[in-house]
C-alpha cells in the first residue's frame, strides 16, 4: 500500500485503510488501467464517476465490493435519474450512460481478478443513447467573425488567433491541440502530426495555409517572449510559459465565441464541428472528414452528413415538384 498520505489515494473515495474496501481496490483498478495505457484523462474520467457511486454507498453504510448487489446498482441508476450537473441540468442519459458503464468496467474487473464471485452489473440495462446533432455548427461568416476577435497587435491576441485558425482548419480536439509540440508542424509539408490522439492513435492531416501563416507569426514573434523553460516544445503556451490545460483552453476559445455575438455557443469543439459540416458542403468525401477527425467508426462521422444541409437544400429545390408554385409569387 502507498504512504499514509499518498495523493491518488486522496483523490479515491473511501476508507483507505481498509484493504478489501472500495478505495484500496479502486486505486489497483487504476494501476491495471495505467498499465493497459489507458490516458489519464480516461482515467480521471472514470475516478470521477466512481467515486460518486462509492459516496452513494458509503451513505448506505455499504464500503466493500462484496456488498454490492445488482439490485442496489439499479437503486443507484434511478438515484441518478434525480441528479443535478454542475449546469443545474438533471443527468442526461449520455452522462447515465457514461456512469453505469465505469461501474460495469470495475466490476467486471473485480470479478475477472476473483476479487468478487460473479459482476453484479453484468447484465444491467443500459439507458438507450438516441443520435444527437451538434447543437451549434458555425457558418462561413460567422467562423469569420470568431477568428478576427482577437487584438493581434497584441501578443496574447496573435496567439490566440494561431490556436483558433488551427481549430478552424483541422478540427482537433482540445486535448489535441493541447498536447501539440513544435516539431509536430511540417510546415513544407504543410500537415500536422497528432500524437497519441483519442484510443492512444497518431494520425497526420493537412493544415490550411493561413493557419500555418498565423502559427508561424506567433512562432517566430510571440512564443519566445513566453518561453521559461527552453525543454518544453509544447507548440502554445500561456504568457507564463506553461502548457494550457483543458479547461483553460475551452475559457479562452468560449471568449471569443461569446464576444463575437453570432448567436451561438461553445468552444474547442464548435471549431471541430464547423470544420467537417463545412467541408462536406464544399464537396470533401466523408472517409477524408473521417480521417481529418480520427474517427475509428464511419458512423460517427456520417452525423455530419445529417448537419450538412446546403446539398440536401439544393436537390430540394431542384427535385421537388412544389417549386414550380414560386412562379406564381414572382420567386
Amino acid at each position: 500500500m502507498p504512504a499514509k498520505g499518498d495523493r491518488t489515494e486522496k483523490l479515491i473515495a473511501g476508507d483507505p485503510s481498509d484493504p478489501q474496501g472500495m478505495c484500496v481496490l479502486l486505486r489497483r483498478y487504476f494501476e491495471s488501467l495505467l498499465l493497459r495505457n489507458y490516458s489519464p484523462e480516461t482515467i480521471k474520467k472514470h475516478r470521477l464517476q466512481l467515486n460518486d457511486f462509492i459516496r452513494w454507498c458509503e451513505d448506505r453504510d455499504l464500503v466493500q465490493p462484496q456488498e454490492i448487489t445488482r439490485q442496489l446498482i439499479q437503486n443507484y441508476q434511478r438515484h441518478m435519474l434525480r441528479q443535478i450537473d454542475k449546469r443545474g441540468n438533471v443527468f442526461s442519459f449520455r452522462n447515465q450512460y457514461s456512469r453505469v458503464c465505469s461501474i460495469r468496467c470495475w466490476f467486471q474487473w473485480l470479478a475477472k481478478h476473483e476479487i468478487l464471485p460473479h459482476n453484479p452489473a453484468a447484465e444491467l440495462d443500459l439507458p438507450k443513447l438516441g443520435q444527437r446533432l451538434p447543437k451549434y455548427v458555425l457558418n462561413e461568416t460567422e467562423a469569420e467573425t470568431i477568428l478576427s476577435q482577437p487584438d493581434v497587435t497584441r501578443p496574447v491576441g496573435l496567439r490566440d488567433r494561431a490556436i483558433l485558425e488551427t481549430f478552424y482548419s483541422t478540427g482537433m480536439r482540445r486535448m489535441e491541440l493541447v498536447n501539440l509540440q513544435t516539431h509536430d508542424l511540417d510546415r513544407e509539408r504543410g500537415v500536422v502530426t497528432i500524437r497519441q490522439g483519442k484510443n492512444k492513435k497518431d494520425r497526420v492531416i493537412p493544415i490550411g495555409a493561413r493557419a500555418l501563416a498565423w502559427i508561424s507569426k506567433y512562432l517566430f514573434e510571440v512564443r519566445p517572449e513566453f518561453v521559461v523553460d527552453f525543454s518544453i516544445g509544447t507548440l502554445f503556451l500561456t504568457s507564463k510559459g506553461n502548457d494550457f490545460s483543458g479547461s483553460t483552453m475551452s475559457l479562452l476559445v468560449r471568449r471569443y465565441v461569446d464576444r463575437a455575438a453570432v448567436g451561438k455557443t461553445g468552444s474547442c469543439h464548435l471549431f471541430r464541428h464547423t470544420m467537417a459540416t463545412l467541408m462536406l458542403e464544399g464537396g470533401a468525401d466523408v472517409r477524408f472528414i473521417q480521417e481529418m477527425l480520427g474517427h475509428s467508426n464511419l458512423e460517427t462521422t456520417q452525423i455530419y452528413t445529417r448537419v450538412s444541409i446546403r446539398k440536401l437544400q439544393q436537390v430540394h429545390t431542384e427535385t421537388h415538384p412544389a417549386k414550380s408554385e414560386r412562379k406564381e409569387f414572382g420567386v
